[in-house]
């Protein structure tokens, strides 16, 4: 099946997340987790703690910037999904969201991880 540029585009940045994330001492659990209720991008461990990570990509910030398009809604049904994931693996472990935002086009990205990004 081939993939769309904007599909492709989204594996790149998930990639590059990813190795960031790993090179911050951040282990990788799983990736591309979905349910019913939605996908959670990235899921790592943190010493005591699973990550789930929102990869959002910006190429400019014409029409805002990548951290700005993780609104309440997409918040919510991270959390549900989150929920989900945490009951079907009953993962004893303290859980947290965290985005990675990455704006630009190669060889001029930025990378900003925020920890913690929202509640739950």
């Amino acid at each position: 099946m081939l993939q769309t540029k904007q599909q492709l585009t989204g594996k790149f940045n998930e990639n590059l997340a990813c190795q960031y994330l790993e090179k911050q001492g951040l282990v990788l659990v799983e990736r591309n987790f979905s349910c019913r209720r939605g996908e959670i991008d990235i899921i790592m461990r943190d010493k005591d703690s699973i990550v789930f990570v929102e990869v959002r990509y910006r190429r400019t910030d014409k029409f805002g910037n990548a951290m700005e398009s993780v609104n309440i809604h997409k918040q919510k049904r991270l959390s549900l999904t989150a929920r989900h994931y945490l009951l079907q693996t009953r993962t004893p472990l303290n859980a947290r969201f965290d985005v990675v935002a990455i704006s630009g086009v190669e060889p001029n990205t930025t990378i900003e991880w925020v920890k913690n990004a929202f509640g739950t």
